[in-house]
C-alpha cells in the first residue's frame, strides 16, 4: 500500500510543482480526490492478502525503476518451482488516460489469467502526463519489456518465447506499441498474442492519437453530456504536445502499424458506448482485410468481442455498478483466447511447462 502513495498524490504534486500550463493545473486539482478514492478502492482488497508480489523493474534512467505486480511469483506458487519447466510470460499494462492509474486496477483480470493459464503475469505501470509527455510512458514500457525478455526466465522461471500481452485503455496503446519494438531477427514481433480492452477509449487512451479526444466521432449510444468534459484537455496532455511531429508514427499510433509487425494473434474487447468505438472497429477491419489479402490466415488472427451497451472502463468498476456477467464473459473470452493452442500451446509446448493440470480449466 505504501508503494502506491507516489501515484495516489501525483495530481497534487503536479498541480504544485509541474511546469505545465495553468489550464491543466486546476484540472489536476479536481483529479486529486478522484485519484484518492479510486486508488483506495482498488488497493484496499489487497491490503492484508494479495495474489501478487510488488517488484521494481529497472529502466534506462539511472536510479529509476518501474513498479510492477508479479502473479505466480515463485514464492507464491502452490507447486514447487522447477527450473526445467518454464511458464509462459504475460505482460499487462493498466489504463488511466495516460494521466494516472495503478497495476491494481487490473488485479482481478491478472489473478484470473494467472490462475487459468499458469503464466507468470507481470502488471506494470509507467510515467504519467501532464508532467511527462510522449514518449515517456512508451519508453518505460519498452524498458520493462526489454528487461523481462532478458531476465524473466532467471528471475521468475518464465519462458520469454511464450510472451503474450494485454492492456486496458491507455495500456492497450502501450502494449501494441511495445510489441512493435520487441522484434525477432526476422523483424517480426516476439509477442505471440495480444488482448486490448477498450483501446482506443473514452479517456483519450487510444490506438490512434492523431486526433484529440473532443474531435472523435461519437456513436449514437453515447450520452449527450459527458460527465468528464472538464478532463478532456488532460486526457490529451500526453500526445497533444508531440502530435504534429509524430502524426505518422506507428509507435504513438499503432493503428498505422502493418500486420507483420504486430502480434500474431489479437483480440479487441470493445464496448459500444465509447466515442472511439469506430477507431477500434476500423483497425480490426483493416487488419482482417490485410490477413485475407496476404493469405496469412494460418499465421495471423484478429478477432473482436463487442459488448453492447457497455462503456469505456466498465470492467474496472465495482460489481454492484455494472452487469457482472459481462465482465465474467469478457475475462473468460480473454483467458480462452490466450490459452488456445495457436498462442501458448503451439508446437505441443503445453507438455513442456510441467503444469498440465492448471491449463484448460476454468
Amino acid at each position: 500500500m505504501l508503494s502506491l502513495l507516489p501515484s495516489v498524490f501525483q495530481p497534487l504534486r503536479d498541480f504544485l510543482f509541474a511546469p505545465r500550463p495553468l489550464p491543466h493545473r486546476w484540472r489536476l486539482l479536481l483529479l486529486q480526490p478522484i485519484a484518492l478514492i479510486t486508488y483506495t478502492l482498488k488497493a484496499l482488497p489487497y491490503l492484508f492478502k494479495a495474489p501478487f508480489v510488488v517488484y521494481y523493474i529497472p529502466t534506462r534512467r539511472p536510479g529509476e525503476s518501474i513498479r510492477a505486480l508479479v502473479y505466480n511469483y515463485p514464492s507464491k506458487r502452490t507447486k514447487a518451482f522447477s527450473p526445467s519447466h518454464k511458464r509462459p510470460l504475460h505482460i499487462d499494462i493498466h489504463g488511466g488516460g495516460f494521466i494516472g492509474g495503478t497495476p491494481e486496477y487490473d488485479a482481478p483480470f491478472c489473478d484470473q489469467l494467472a490462475g487459468q493459464t499458469g503464466a507468470i503475469v507481470v502488471s506494470i505501470t509507467y510515467r504519467f502526463a501532464p508532467r511527462y509527455t510522449f514518449p515517456a510512458a512508451h519508453d518505460d514500457v519498452d524498458d520493462a519489456f526489454a528487461w523481462l525478455l532478458k531476465n524473466a526466465e532467471e528471475e521468475f522461471g518464465a519462458d520469454p518465447r511464450l510472451l503474450t500481452v494485454s492492456g486496458f485503455s491507455a495500456g492497450g496503446n502501450l502494449a501494441l506499441a511495445a510489441s512493435l519494438g520487441a522484434k525477432d531477427l526476422d523483424g517480426k514481433s516476439r509477442v505471440l498474442g495480444a488482448v486490448t480492452f477498450y483501446t482506443p477509449g473514452l479517456t483519450g487512451a487510444k490506438v490512434d492519437l492523431r486526433l484529440p479526444p473532443e474531435k472523435k466521432r461519437r456513436p449514437p449510444s453515447f450520452p449527450g453530456f459527458d460527465l468528464l468534459w472538464f478532463m478532456l484537455p488532460l486526457f490529451d496532455a500526453y500526445a497533444g504536445p508531440k502530435r504534429i511531429q509524430h502524426m505518422q508514427d506507428a509507435r504513438m499510433n499503432p493503428t498505422l502499424a502493418p500486420l507483420h509487425q504486430l502480434p500474431k494473434e489479437m483480440l479487441f474487447v470493445i464496448p459500444t458506448v465509447d466515442f472511439l468505438l469506430y477507431e477500434q472497429l476500423q483497425m480490426v477491419e483493416r487488419l482482417q482485410h490485410e490477413i485475407k489479402a496476404t493469405r496469412q490466415k494460418e499465421e495471423s488472427r484478429v478477432e473482436k468481442a463487442v459488448f453492447e451497451g457497455q462503456f469505456h472502463g466498465w470492467l474496472e468498476l465495482p460489481s454492484p455498478i455494472i452487469d457482472r456477467s459481462t465482465r465474467e464473459e469478457a475475462f473468460k473470452a480473454t483467458c480462452d483466447f490466450i490459452k488456445e493452442d495457436r498462442i501458448l500451446f503451439r508446437s505441443n509446448s503445453l507438455f513442456h511447462f510441467g503444469y498440465v493440470s492448471t491449463f484448460g480449466t476454468d
